[in-house]
């Protein structure tokens, strides 16, 4: 049987084959050594993912699970305009997968596969990590190690009155594979279509690593958040950061086609794909003096880019975030995923 021990030593050995020049010392002492340098400063990112509240086994497959488990990290550091270098997995271990139980073996050896293919993808180095048992849920803690131009970190309060509103992809497709899974259907790697494109989304989930990687490189965004609680509620933090209201452009926000397999009409589609979470696009607030690069940049990444509105100024008798709508505006509500509210 497999002691913790042996289990440690074959995930070392897996992150052993990746390298990376600001690595000095990764997993195999108490801590990672990291080669510090002038003129960049440091992003760090954790991301908690519970059993049954941000996944269920019984649809999550585990090769899956590993990438998910990284990607919402990476698009983490993407929103701050920087670029992913290292990471820590922390495992919370119910008894039916530790290492000692032989039937685990294949769980964790998909679950790592889809990790590492990420973290190869992104260049990113596994430096480190703890493991423990738990009751009964399995836990994952991601935590990521970025970089970006000293100074350069692009942050949620600093939007201006003026500035375009801009989103990278559509919204909806993630909140609308939950659903369906949750209703029992099940991702396949041989079928294709617009339910299993849902589920995908959901469960395997592109981070905008290079567009916002790009952005930062530039200085093209006054703000940026990634689109994790949906994207009402993620616009109306960076408000509310930078002290602005929003308008959104209803015929602006690009609504995921995979959302019409669940809603009905326009107006439902849109107010289910605004307040759906885990899409993991770009939300950010520029000048609309740049929109030309933006678009040139969303192109070279291989990303559509939709203007959706722009920021007003911050007032005390109306919401937010307003919607318009062939000539009036109204309240747009904020709503999205809350890990209380579940």
């Amino acid at each position: 049987m497999q002691s913790e021990f042996d289990f440690i030593k074959r995930i070392r050995d897996q992150a052993a084959k990746a390298s990376a020049p600001d690595l000095v010392l990764g997993i195999g002492d108490d801590a990672a050594i990291l080669r510090e340098r002038e003129g960049r400063e440091t992003l760090v990112t954790v991301d908690l993912l519970v059993e049954e509240i941000d996944f269920k086994l019984e649809y999550a497959p585990p090769r899956l699970l590993g990438h998910k488990a990284l990607a919402v990290s990476l698009s983490d550091i993407a929103a701050m305009g920087g670029a992913p270098a290292f990471s820590l997995l922390t495992l919370g271990i119910p008894k039916q997968f530790q290492p000692s139980n032989l039937k685990s073996g294949v769980f964790w050896e998909e679950f790592f596969a889809g990790y590492f293919a990420l973290a190869e993808e992104h260049s990113v180095s596994l430096i480190g990590g703890d493991l423990s048992s738990t009751p009964d849920r399995l836990t994952i803690d991601s935590v990521v190690i970025g970089h970006c131009r000293a100074g350069g970190a692009i942050r949620r309060g600093g939007a201006k009155v003026g500035d375009a509103i801009y989103l990278t992809g559509p919204v909806g497709a993630s909140a609308t594979g939950l659903k369906l899974l949750l209703g029992g259907a099940r991702v396949s790697e041989s079928e294709e279509g617009l339910a299993q494109s849902a589920l995908r989304a959901h469960l395997k989930p592109t981070p905008r690593a290079a567009f916002g990687r790009r952005i930062g490189e530039r200085g093209l965004a006054h703000s940026m958040i990634d689109v994790s609680d949906g994207l009402a509620q993620d616009l109306a933090r960076i408000c509310e950061e930078s002290a602005v209201a929003a308008i959104v452009d209803y015929d602006s926000v690009p609504v995921a086609n995979e959302v019409g397999l669940i809603s009905k009409g326009p107006e439902v589609a849109f107010d289910f794909a605004v307040g759906g979470g885990e899409d993991f696009e770009l939300l950010l607030a520029a000048s609309g003096d740049d929109e030309a690069e933006l678009f040139e940049i969303a192109a070279l990444c291989g990303l559509g880019l939709s203007r959706i509105g722009e920021l007003v100024p911050a007032d005390q008798t109306r919401p937010r975030l307003l919607l318009r709508r062939g000539g009036e505006v109204k309240p747009l509500s904020i709503r999205g995923f809350d890990h209380f509210q579940i």
